[in-house]
């Protein structure tokens, strides 16, 4: 057989093949007109639908990253959390618009899902009990990154702040991670919130030395030391007779960042100040009596 008669049979099956296919696909339009039209219908809506879903979760963002920007309450973790949640909500309705157009019984799939998430709920009700807790904090902000805290036994610099988990450096640089539900569920102490705090220090002296001269000298070393604010203005205080000493108590502010400054700077001048004006720091005593009673006869 030659070439040019192989050309005509191959060309001459192929135009079968395509007579073949247009037959096919003619009786299947017209067996199937109505249920074509009908799911093309519903295809190109799902196709709209999906679209608009994903414009919409973009303007769901934009709009919650505006809110973020000028609202304190709103910073970077939160923000990011509740772009993820209207993420996943808009991807769950838009699905569930779908599943609807091409005839899926949504009501059916509700109630199962909802009977799925009541035993992940119940079999995970502890870690969801973080993320509640957590996403509480968010909103009521009690502490942020930075902020150094004492809450539930732990106490440290908080470094990041979690749906699940808040991390916490401690002073000797040591990592902690607390569930949420721990940090929630006890009073916290924020020693980073208010701008100014309150430092207090005890000092002992002795009974024989003059009371109001260690008040004056101790009173002349707050006022001298400009970390410490005029207002409210520093005191000194006999705060206690105690066996062996009088105490002393030195009260004064400082604004928070100068806090530990001031109290060292104050400690490191107390023993100084109070030798050069002649008043002493008394050491714990006793007086033990000895009796020599001589012994009974029998």
């Amino acid at each position: 057989m030659s070439a040019e008669t192989t050309k005509q049979v191959i060309n001459l099956e192929d135009g079968i093949q395509i007579e073949e296919a247009q037959s096919f696909f003619a009786t299947l339009w017209e067996n199937n007109q109505d249920l074509i039209l009908y799911a093309g219908k519903q295809l190109f809506l799902a196709i709209i639908i999906i679209i608009a879903m994903i414009v919409f979760s973009k303007l769901t963002s934009s709009l919650i990253h505006r809110i973020a920007v000028h609202a304190k309450w709103c910073d970077d973790a939160l923000e990011r959390i509740l772009k993820q949640i209207s993420r996943y909500a808009i991807a769950f309705v838009g699905l569930l618009i779908v599943l609807e157009l091409f005839g899926v019984n949504t009501a059916s799939l509700l109630t199962l899902l909802g009977a799925a998430g009541l035993a992940i709920g119940l079999a995970l009700k502890d870690t969801l009990s973080n993320m509640a807790a957590g996403f509480v904090l968010l909103i009521m902000r009690p502490y942020n990154p930075g902020d150094y805290i004492e809450c539930g036994g732990v106490s440290g610099t908080i470094t990041k702040m979690g749906l699940f988990t808040s991390i916490l450096t401690t002073p000797d640089g040591l990592f902690i991670s607390v569930p949420n539900n721990a940090l929630w569920g006890s009073p916290i102490k924020n020693y980073s919130r208010n701008t100014v705090r309150r430092v207090d220090i005890t000092v002992k002296v002795s009974y024989t030395d003059d009371i109001e001269k260690g008040v004056e000298v101790l009173s002349g070393l707050l006022n001298n030391n400009p970390l410490i604010l005029k207002d409210p203005a520093p005191q000194v205080l006999v705060a206690e007779l105690a066996e062996s000493s009088v105490n002393l108590q030195l009260r004064f502010w400082a604004e928070n960042a100068n806090y530990w400054t001031a109290f060292w700077e104050v400690k490191n001048k107390l023993k100084v100040t109070l030798e050069d004006a002649g008043l002493n720091i008394p050491l714990p005593q006793r007086v033990i009596t000895f009796t020599n009673a001589a012994p009974k006869e029998k």
